[in-house]
């Protein structure tokens, strides 16, 4: 059986949480409208490197769908998507049932890329998703052991420092230069907190497989231990290219300023599950996304003319240091102290409670 909607938002990424918070605070558009989740609930993964600090508890860094949704006026349906047709739009969930619609709006994020992996002498550890994540961290948290970080991002670099103290050895490995993309003084901060804390960092060093327990640069083996975390590139879910979607070399959703895809306009695409020039993979890009967004679905709806979204030039950046301090970028100015990661927890707890209503 399929269930038609004249809306269903996929994916339950920072966007499509602006929709929802602007639709039940302002009258939300006319028609069926359903929220897809994988689960329950959102995590923000901007207080993750907090969480695994022990700065946060896990209650402080997500969101409940349900009590979003019922504001809303949109129904929420709770299953992992299995594929999806664009030229019926529609979708079938893992669990067997089938949904179309008028039009669709994914916000689903990316995977985490893992390199090729020969032999089981190495445990992978992928900090997406993030519950499957938060329960293999507390497996391993049993057992302190030597610990590899792949990713030269601020993802890495933010858990590398949460984490000093709570493994015997720490390596962070960067296929290029650290922060590759933010400025020169935050990169030199960075690299100060990073040595001061004991973590061992590879700029310039991609990991091209795994070989029972070593990691392989190339021809050559960089690091050996049995533990390695990945916070490394994003990685498109092959479903919306299987479905026929026009994507970009990497996977991504090709999208217009309208946020809609060129192939399927009566798809929208936003978050890190799309390709738009300008717009980088980010929280900070996809949570701009999120007005424009709302304004064009409900234009849609409501046969009205639709919104461009401009990705901004500068965003900030405020990096964990994991001992309550930040880092922050600006307009190709860095500082750093306490003060900025109380600027940065008051930020976040922020986000969490516009959506909590």
């Amino acid at each position: 059986m399929t269930h038609h909607y004249d809306l269903l938002l996929i994916g339950a990424g920072h966007a499509h949480l602006g929709v929802l918070r602007r639709w039940a605070l302002v009258e939300r558009p006319p028609g069926r409208i359903a929220l897809l989740s994988a689960g329950p609930v959102a995590w923000y993964s901007g207080m993750l490197p907090g969480l695994l600090a022990g700065r946060h508890q896990a209650d402080d860094c997500q969101i409940e769908l349900q009590t979003l949704c019922r504001a809303a006026k949109v129904e929420l349906i709770i299953s992992p998507v299995e594929s999806l047709s664009a030229a019926q739009q529609q979708v079938q969930l893992i669990d067997g049932r089938t949904f179309n619609a008028s039009w669709l709006s994914l916000n689903v994020g990316a995977q985490i890329s893992v390199p090729q992996q020969q032999g089981d002498a190495m445990q992978v550890l992928a900090v997406k998703p993030f519950a499957e994540f938060l329960d293999g961290w507390q497996q391993w948290q049993n057992t302190p052991q030597p610990m590899a970080i792949l990713g030269g991002g601020a993802a890495g670099v933010e858990l590398a420092l949460a984490l000093t103290g709570k493994v015997p050895q720490l390596t962070l490995f960067s296929a290029g230069h650290l922060l590759d993309g933010l400025s020169a003084g935050l990169r030199l901060r960075a690299l100060g907190h990073l040595r001061r804390r004991g973590v061992w960092v590879r700029e310039d060093c991609p990991i091209s497989r795994i070989a029972d327990d070593c990691l392989i640069s190339g021809d050559e083996p960089v690091w050996r231990g049995q533990r390695l975390l990945l916070a490394s590139g994003a990685k498109a879910f092959a479903w919306p290219a299987h479905g026929g979607l026009g994507c970009d070399e990497q996977g991504f959703v090709l999208i217009a300023p309208t946020l809609q895809s060129y192939t399927h306009p009566t798809i929208f695409a936003v978050g890190d599950c799309a390709s738009l020039p300008g717009a980088r993979r980010s929280g900070v890009y996809a949570v701009r996304q999120g007005s424009v967004l709302a304004a064009n679905l409900s234009a849609v709806l409501r046969g009205l003319p639709l919104k461009r979204y401009r990705p901004q030039r500068q965003s900030l950046a405020l990096l964990a240091t994991g001992d309550g301090g930040a880092l922050l970028d600006w307009h190709g100015h860095s500082a750093g102290g306490q003060f900025y990661g109380r600027w940065k927890d008051f930020l976040d707890r922020g986000f969490i409670q516009r959506h909590r209503l």
